[in-house]
């Protein structure tokens, strides 16, 4: 899929696959054209056109507008049937301010075609926090994260098919932010698909199975979370009782830094063969770091952010 906002190219090539039942960690920095990704598959905007380039004659249909299927469903013409097995939480949470907490959450339900609560709604409630008093006041009222909580609600209550969830853990206090990972994961245990898009690194590393890349509108990597650390060096920590004499050379590592009796190593080869080449000196202490997602994230992204997609994302129509 392709799209533009005008002259601003914000999505250059986005191709990619989820499987049922599994959470898949959409990952990128702020602009890199997730919500601008997400909106297309909820149906609120349209894609330009294929990746390959083949929206660009006239006609119809997929060739000109690309394809995005959701449930196997056409994103566009069937976003009616999609929004009604789907649980969506945007990444801008706006809720009219007349709108009590309770009044919002049983609008949410009769859309849904509710007449009571939903099946999961009071549970929700109980495990996020959100107390009838504070249902019984009025949202303009609430915090940032309070109406992340109530957000929350309303796209897990009626226990969808689907979840998309735009930076789902954003003003989330960390004992919260743990309790919806488990939601997450007993969601996952019924067979809900969970799609998330995340620029906080360690949230897509705890919860996520797969996860996708993106920079500057296009997918630069796909994967589950140790493919993606496969082959790349991973960070030793090696502290020596006393300094070591000359240099310090272990086979299968690459010193990075050594500040008197710390050193720090890149382990790329056999940790086994790095293991057995330390076992000369006198150690106090050895930490061998599990390669996190911000050093791959380093990695794919290089530091550039792709000023182009940040621009197609600002510039998107706030209303859609």
């Amino acid at each position: 899929m392709r799209k533009a906002f005008g002259d601003v190219q914000a999505l250059r090539g986005v191709d990619l696959t989820v499987e049922g039942g599994e959470v898949f960690g959409f990952l990128g920095p702020n602009g890199a054209g997730k919500t601008t990704t997400i909106r297309i598959l909820m149906g609120f905007i349209r894609a330009d056109g294929r990746s390959d380039g083949r929206g660009n004659g006239r006609g119809n249909g997929r060739a000109q507008h690309g394809e995005a299927r959701v449930l196997g469903l056409d994103a566009w013409r069937d976003t009616v049937e999609i929004k009604r097995r789907t649980g969506f939480l945007p990444d801008l949470i706006s809720i009219g301010t007349g709108f009590t907490g309770r009044a919002f959450l049983d609008y949410i339900a009769r859309l849904r075609g509710f007449s009571g609560p939903p099946p999961l709604q009071r549970e929700l409630l109980d495990r996020l926090e959100l107390a009838d008093s504070a249902l019984a006041r009025r949202v303009k009222g609430y915090s940032t994260g309070m109406a992340k909580k109530l957000a929350l609600v309303q796209a897990m209550q009626h226990d969808p098919e689907l979840l998309i969830m735009d930076e789902p853990t954003e003003a989330l206090d960390p004992l919260i932010r743990q309790v919806l990972f488990e939601l997450l994961r007993e969601a996952r245990a019924r067979g809900v698909t969970v799609f998330m898009s995340s620029h906080i690194l360690s949230d897509v590393e705890e919860i996520c199975e797969r996860v996708a890349l993106i920079r500057d509108g296009r997918i630069v990597k796909a994967g589950s979370v140790e493919d993606l650390r496969e082959g790349r060096a991973r960070t030793m920590v090696v502290e020596l009782r006393t300094p070591p004499d000359g240099d310090f050379v272990v086979p299968g590592a690459q010193v990075l830094s050594r500040d008197g009796t710390t050193l720090r190593l890149a382990v790329k080869g056999d940790v086994n063969d790095v293991v057995r080449a330390l076992a000369r000196y006198d150690l106090t202490d050895l930490v061998y770091e599990r390669l996190s997602l911000d050093e791959l994230f380093l990695d794919f992204y290089g530091g550039n952010r792709g000023d182009g997609a940040a621009a197609g994302d600002a510039r998107e129509d706030p209303g859609a």
